[in-house]
């Protein structure tokens, strides 16, 4: 199944870059909107991040305030991030999360972290297509159980980020 290659070359692959090799200079909304595509592996036009999205994060308090009109590689690397999380986590989750691993860490340790974390997800996924699959039932049935670990761990990520929430976040939760 070339398809199934494919992919499976990609996740061993494809990494968001090193924090080093992230541009030193300041950019526009411009400029960063057409260099975070090339960051994470995404297979549709509609997870496209819009200059929109970038202002949303700004006002909810995930992404600092751009320096004037300019981004800087802390945005990139948060906006990295934050483009991976938002595949499964809302908004309040990814600000939770993040405010719980930025405690005490630079903006590079954390990209830093975020970039290992991936890696071993992405390897570790790759590894599962090696799995015989030369049937459509076969090829369903791993699509099956790739689905099903996504939910258990969305469920179990769900209830860490709860324990996570600053004690006030969980009392309007209550009301």
């Amino acid at each position: 199944m070339e398809h199934l290659d494919t992919l499976k070359q990609q996740l061993k692959t494809e990494r968001p870059i090193p924090w080093d090799l992230l541009p030193d200079i300041n950019l526009y909304m411009d400029q960063v909107l057409s260099y975070l595509p090339r960051q994470l592996i995404a297979f549709d036009e509609k997870e496209k991040l819009t200059s929109a999205m970038v202002n949303n994060y700004s006002k909810e308090k995930l992404l600092p305030r751009a320096q004037g009109k300019h981004y800087t590689r802390d945005h990139l690397a948060h906006l990295t991030a934050i483009s991976a999380l938002k595949q499964v986590l809302s908004v309040k989750e990814i600000q939770t999360l993040l405010t719980a691993l930025g405690e005490g860490r630079d903006a590079r340790k954390l990209y830093e972290e975020f970039c290992t974390v991936l890696d071993g997800a992405l390897s570790g996924t790759a590894d599962r297509l090696s799995e015989d699959v030369e049937t459509p039932e076969a090829l369903a049935t791993l699509a099956l159980t790739l689905a099903l670990d996504s939910y258990a761990a969305r469920l179990a990520c769900t209830r860490l980020l709860t324990l996570l929430e600053p004690p006030a976040s969980k009392k309007e939760k209550g009301k």
